[in-house]
């Protein structure tokens, strides 16, 4: 009786619509027993959502390597000693080409990432072309460019963007041991911008980078808390990348990974959140874990941006065992 009374005096804390969330409230959810939160995070999730559809996007590199910032996880940046070369903005039509395919094969989102610090004008009529050349294909469009200012996500916006991934990786407090050539504050500028433009906001971070729990439920904290959550939360695994400053980071433990997933679907009940990066660390049985604990979106596809991803086969026979069906294309 005693921990159903601690279990319901817990459920009664956690804050409503309208009300903002704290670190003790959602450190108490994170600390519930594991089948209490998934319990609480699976109820949560079939009030908003179908609990056996889950929403496929590809994910495409348009501009890969060179990237000026010193992010300690990533292979792009400029600073590290990763192997990865750069290369220059992919034309059009070709990335048109590849959204088609990735149509075709079922994903109803198309992702488009340049490792830039921020898009510098003479790519941005190449930019909007792809977005227009996406979202004529019946594909909701998605970008991650770095940094924007108000008239570039404005001008996004009118090509078609439906969303726009930017990241804040991990809390305000441990973010300047990630990152030093961006503060945290201008990230929540990019997202400012993008939300007042009317472009959906996707935003999550990467967890296993050596942050204490008390910084993924932060960062977590600060999601929720944003003017509107994010419509998409995707939730990274540390992919640890030899030659970057996290090449030799431990991994977090399975248990702790799964607590966050459903930890971001009891704070941001509405949003899609989306197992992102790390998916081939995990076994088939923490993915379904996950699921259950509220994640309905997925990349797709053998490679995300340039590390390994789960081949599309493994996904669809995983799919099969789960009884998992994708989400359907919504009316454009």
């Amino acid at each position: 009786m005693d921990a159903e009374l601690q279990l319901n005096a817990t459920l009664r804390s956690i804050p409503g619509a309208s009300s903002e969330w704290n670190r003790e409230a959602a450190r108490a959810v994170y600390d519930l027993p594991f089948n209490d939160l998934l319990f609480r995070a699976q109820t949560i999730h079939r009030e908003n959502f179908d609990p056996n559809r889950v929403q496929l996007s590809r994910l495409l590199s348009i501009k890969t390597g060179g990237c000026p910032e010193d992010c300690g996880y990533c292979s792009q940046s400029s600073h590290h000693q990763s192997g990865l070369k750069a290369s220059k903005l992919m034309e059009v039509q070709r990335v048109i080409a590849e959204a088609r395919k990735a149509r075709d094969a079922g994903a109803t989102r198309y992702c488009m990432g340049a490792a830039w610090r921020s898009p510098k004008e003479r790519d941005m009529d190449a930019v909007v072309a792809m977005v227009e050349g996406v979202k004529a294909l019946g594909m909701e469009t998605c970008m991650t460019l770095g940094m924007l200012d108000l008239g570039q996500a404005q001008r996004l916006k009118q090509a078609g963007l439906d969303y726009y991934n930017h990241n804040i990786d991990t809390s305000e407090r441990y973010y300047s041991e990630i990152i030093s050539t961006r503060t945290f504050a201008e990230r929540l500028d990019t997202l400012a911008n993008v939300r007042d433009s009317g472009i959906k906001v996707c935003c999550g971070g990467i967890v296993g980078m050596g942050e204490e729990k008390a910084d993924r439920i932060d960062m977590l904290v600060t999601l929720a808390n944003l003017p509107e959550p994010p419509d998409s939360v995707p939730i990274n695994m540390l992919i640890p990348i030899e030659g970057t400053p996290l090449g030799e980071a431990e991994p977090i433990e399975p248990i702790e990974f799964v607590r966050t997933i459903a930890l971001a679907r009891i704070m941001m009940p509405k949003s899609h959140v989306r197992l992102s990066a790390g998916r081939t660390a995990m076994s088939d049985e923490m993915q379904a874990l996950c699921f259950f604990a509220g994640a309905n979106s997925i990349f797709v596809g053998d490679t995300l941006l340039t590390a390994e991803n789960p081949g599309e086969d493994k996904d669809s026979a995983l799919f099969r065992r789960l009884g998992i069906k994708p989400m359907e294309r919504e009316a454009q």
